[in-house]
């Protein structure tokens, strides 16, 4: 049986103004949007928050737009407004190929960009794009904003640099230029939490993020950094496996997300323009 919420109290913002408020004078809060994971928690009895902001009305923070030569993507923005973005999809479209992979049609109804970060999940789906592609995280509080490359964002397990008085309000992305790619291995294509997930770009340098092989998303530096300076795909993947940490646990083994993260990579670099 679910939980009684009898207890529970939702505080409806009016506007990002009135929330930014409501979160410094009643705090702490439990910021909701999609809620497309916080009603898991709730069914199973593992919600044990009381207190929440709904926020899915603030159309402010659905903004998808150029500004300069990055794009802004409000943090409410749905997966199904990242895939039908014609933004989106001309200059991230491993984003949309991400977001085509969340769920089904009713969770990409839902479910938000700034949720799934904020989330703060390994697995999720958007995180190793936003890595790959150098994203700066926006974050507001009454009175100020400050950005935060998002590679800066995970300090561990579920855990990130958001202060209790601060929304995610925004993601900006920097111009990609060169071939986008991103990989999604799980026991389905969608409708299920990745094995393994792998974004990566090659450009100028190439840039490689991979989820659900430790506790937060992994950029792999080091791998980027050999293949930058002319290593053989091989010597990349041992790099790319010694960066990573993955565990065993219900959805699969340390090895096998190893060596699948090392078969994406290959993949990847073979499949690039000039390889």
């Amino acid at each position: 049986m679910p939980p009684l919420i009898s207890h529970r109290r939702l505080l409806e913002p009016r506007s990002l103004a009135d929330a930014l408020k409501l979160l410094r004078d009643e705090g702490p809060l439990v910021p909701m949007a999609g809620c497309t994971d916080l009603y898991v928690s709730l069914n199973f009895g593992a919600l044990k928050d009381t207190r929440f902001l709904n926020l899915w009305r603030l159309a402010a923070l659905r903004t998808i737009e150029l500004r300069g030569d990055a794009l802004s993507i409000g943090a409410l923005a749905t997966h199904t407004d990242l895939i039908r973005s014609p933004l989106v999809r001309t200059r991230v479209p491993m984003l949309a190929s991400a977001a085509r992979e969340v769920g089904g049609v009713q969770i990409q109804n839902r479910g938000t960009i700034g949720g799934n970060v904020a989330n703060a999940s390994p697995a999720g789906d958007t995180l190793p794009v936003l890595s790959a592609a150098d994203a700066i995280v926006v974050l507001k509080r009454a009175g100020d904003t400050r950005r935060v490359p998002f590679t800066a964002f995970y300090t561990g397990y579920r855990q990130t640099v958001r202060r209790t008085d601060e929304l995610i309000v925004a993601f900006e992305i920097p111009a990609i230029r060169g071939k986008q790619c991103f990989r999604k291995v799980g026991t389905r294509a969608a409708q299920a939490i990745s094995k393994v997930v792998m974004a990566a770009t090659v450009g100028d340098r190439p840039r490689i993020a991979v989820g659900s092989v430790a506790p937060t998303v992994v950029r792999a530096r080091r791998t980027e950094a050999a293949l930058a300076a002319g290593a053989s795909i091989e010597e990349a993947e041992q790099m790319l496996i010694a960066e990573i940490a993955p565990i065993d646990d219900i959805r699969s083994t340390a090895e096998y997300r190893r060596r699948v993260a090392a078969n994406l990579l290959a993949l990847f670099w073979n499949g690039s323009s000039g390889r």
